[in-house]
């Protein structure tokens, strides 16, 4: 069953907008961005989506989690942080069509948090701010019914991958599967659709320009819950996708490292030996002796598999 929503102009102009970004950044090889952004940008994503839930720590603190450097703090917040890097890391194992894929990403998120994790709820639950009652989900034995549902229409549907990432956060939160941990799985699974089309998604921090508009996510949701469908909802959405695109393309430096020219070459050659005259086709600002540099220390560091000599060189990915 396809969930409620409307295209609107505002929805075809932001997608519009948006695919021009995307071919922008994979003309300029922005797709992977370069390991010291990726890692930044994971770090930030973690932070924010998890500050949004009332976590305190700090980019600083969940820094030195990832490097293994012991952190003083709330020991939930740890055990929170502990957990998203885990499902972050594992992006790439999760099918965003699957519901099972879904469940495993929650037991791995909410593991230690709550009694649950991983199962749908069963029981009638009402979200809370202050002392009003925001949002009623619908009864417990409605939940497994209506998150098939769901992800029926994310298989079957013919909308852009853009609309239908909006529309399952929207439509996930409404229907609040679980206990607890309803916010960041939402988040994640967005990107884990994104992701799957666009993998420049996989290192966007999409949750920190949600986090930096907070009060107007909540309030999107709301007016979407109010009208009975998430048109409001995905229109917000696209509006923070687009500014988290723009924000990596004013953020990056263009001339990328060697080794990020390498690991974004190894997505295009896959294992399919290569010449160097291939390599530079590519990578149209380098010159030869650059191109010849990088290969030379592919090489050298075991990552490429030399064969030949001269006009007759090859390399393959390992």
């Amino acid at each position: 069953m396809q969930p409620p929503y409307n295209i609107t102009s505002a929805i075809l102009q932001l997608v519009a907008i948006i695919s021009e970004k995307i071919g922008e950044i994979n003309a300029t090889h922005l797709h992977k961005p370069p390991a010291e952004l990726r890692k930044s940008n994971r770090i930030k994503t973690i932070q924010a989506s998890l500050e949004i839930e009332g976590n305190t720590l700090s980019i600083e603190q969940i820094t030195a989690i990832v490097e293994n450097k012991r952190v003083l703090g709330p020991q939930k917040d740890i055990l929170e942080v502990k957990n998203a890097i885990i499902v972050y890391e594992k992006l790439n194992e999760f099918n965003p069509n699957s519901i099972q894929s879904l469940l495993h990403a929650h037991s791995l998120l909410m593991k230690g948090l709550i009694d649950k994790s991983g199962k749908l709820r069963t029981k009638s639950v009402g979200i809370v701010k202050g002392s009003d009652i925001t949002h009623i989900a619908p009864p417990g034995e409605m939940v497994k019914p209506l998150m098939n549902d769901l992800f029926g229409y994310l298989k079957s549907s013919r909308d852009l991958a853009l609309i239908k990432s909006c529309v399952f956060h929207y439509e996930l939160e409404f229907i609040h599967p679980f206990m607890d941990g309803n916010g960041r799985i939402g988040r994640l699974w967005q990107t884990v659709i994104l992701k799957h089309q666009y993998p420049v998604f996989e290192y966007l921090p999409i949750e920190t320009i949600v986090k930096q508009r907070q009060q107007q996510y909540y309030e999107a949701l709301s007016k979407s819950d109010k009208s009975g469908n998430s048109t409001i909802f995905i229109e917000f959405m696209l509006g923070v996708i687009l500014e988290s695109l723009e924000e990596l393309l004013s953020q990056q430096n263009r001339t990328l490292l060697s080794s990020d020219r390498v690991l974004v070459f190894s997505s295009i050659a896959g294992k399919k030996a290569f010449t160097r005259k291939e390599y530079l086709r590519h990578f149209k600002e380098i010159s030869q002796a650059t191109a010849s540099r990088d290969l030379k220390e592919a090489v050298e560091e075991g990552v490429l598999k030399k064969t030949g000599e001269k006009n007759k060189t090859t390399y393959t990915f390992k």
